[in-house]
């Protein structure tokens, strides 16, 4: 199991794995993932079967699963930096409406889900 979708799924209070994989179906469709960029031209620069091979439990997820996750569930995301408590940073999704935001930490190596407002 993978923090970060654990972090995730806890705060939108959905399964663990059902959030990885539904965020893998989103990467899937390639539908747009950042303003003028497609999902397959960011994957494309993690290999092949990355979206395979993040089906997975024993993978870490990142920015790309957390830029899905917020396109997915039209929420908010702030990830604070543990390490150097330096300004949060803000995923939103592409169409803007925010229902939620949720907050997690991230201490370099680890997230840890924190708080839904």
């Amino acid at each position: 199991m993978s923090c970060l979708f654990n972090s995730l799924g806890r705060l939108l209070n959905i399964p663990t794995n059902d959030t990885r994989q539904k965020i893998c179906d989103y990467l899937a469709s390639n539908k747009p993932i950042m303003d003028g960029m497609e999902t397959k031209d960011i994957i494309a620069f993690e290999g092949p079967n990355y979206i395979q091979r993040m089906r997975q439990s024993s993978q870490w997820g990142g920015a790309i699963e957390i830029q899905a996750a917020v396109n997915l569930w039209n929420v908010r995301v702030l990830v604070e930096n543990r390490r150097d408590r330096t300004k949060p940073i803000e995923f939103l999704p592409l169409d803007k409406k925010v229902t939620s935001t949720l907050v997690i930490y991230w201490t370099g190596g680890h997230y840890e889900p924190i708080r839904r407002a």
